[in-house]
């Protein structure tokens, strides 16, 4: 049994509540296109704080969603409800475990969810899709701290990481644009997280780990946010113990990585640490239209 993947064409309105989402706050310019990541930690959960709503207001292109922790039967009515949206799913075999969303305001030209191995696809942690000539890969990367935080999934994580490396490279050796999108669950430099000195041992954090990622780097792929922003204090998950967030005390473990072809167009990449619902904020790229052509 391989994990589901489901696309869903939804035409409709939907009846707007009072609890809602901040609104997106990251001005996008004139004629730029919007691309979303985030890990919503739940969809249904996420769509009783205005997840739909949030959706409407973000005038974006395409959103990748993570942990979406939902099979298609159980995709909350005001998500399915979105007019202006083609989306698709895939959920992980384990019910309310995993799983990722896509969302796009154009239907893809081609949609994979399969790494090639059932370790990989059981758990529902993929989709590529391809719209012209970018390509968007869309992850939610393993948490290698397995059981009792013992570090025993550490494995299972950088193969699926190198799995999932070969497969964006062949699109990439294939001409297009790639955009490499999700929660990768890794923090890769000490200034991506509050405190590094107390969590070398923790996974998202471990050397083998992070080297994983130089290796990304070094092959050429860009950390968007980084191209934009160098300085410290930039996070995109924050421990859901009281007060932690409110002193952001966080980790910088999202990325949008673009491919050397696909950067050009990017013309800005921003995370949204004040838009709630999840124990993640919303991160993106802003890329000009011409990246599909």
């Amino acid at each position: 049994m391989t994990a589901e993947g489901c696309l869903v064409t939804t035409q409709g309105s939907h009846l707007i509540r009072t609890r809602l989402l901040a609104a997106p706050k990251t001005t996008k310019k004139k004629g730029d296109a919007r691309v979303y990541s985030w890990n919503v930690n739940g969809i249904r959960a996420s769509t009783k704080k205005g997840l739909d709503r949030w959706v409407e207001q973000s005038n974006a292109e395409i959103i990748g969603l993570q942990e979406v922790r939902a099979d298609l039967s159980s995709i909350p009515e005001e998500i399915l409800a979105l007019k202006d949206y083609q989306q698709h799913y895939v959920a992980a075999e384990k019910k309310g475990y995993s799983g990722v969303g896509m969302l796009s305001r154009r239907k893809p030209d081609r949609l994979d969810t399969s790494l090639g191995e059932e370790r990989f696809d059981s758990e529902g942690r993929l989709q590529v899709a391809r719209f012209g000539r970018l390509v968007v890969a869309n992850g939610y990367f393993p948490n290698g701290s397995g059981k009792n935080r013992s570090n025993d999934r550490v494995p299972y994580k950088l193969d699926w990481y190198r799995a999932l490396f070969e497969r964006v490279e062949k699109w990439r050796r294939g001409g297009y644009r790639v955009l490499v999108m999700g929660d990768y669950n890794t923090a890769h430099k000490d200034i991506d997280l509050a405190r590094p000195k107390d969590n070398r041992k923790t996974s998202g954090f471990l050397a083998e780990e992070r080297e994983e990622l130089d290796r990304w780097i070094e092959a050429g792929w860009i950390d968007t946010f980084r191209a934009f922003e160098p300085g410290p204090d930039h996070y995109s998950w924050w421990s859901q113990r009281f007060g932690v967030r409110a002193k952001n005390i966080g980790w910088r473990i999202d990325y949008i990585l673009a491919s050397p072809s696909a950067m050009p167009f990017v013309r800005n990449a921003f995370i949204e640490p004040d838009t709630l619902g999840s124990d993640h904020c919303p991160i993106g790229v802003d890329v000009d239209p011409a990246i599909f052509d």
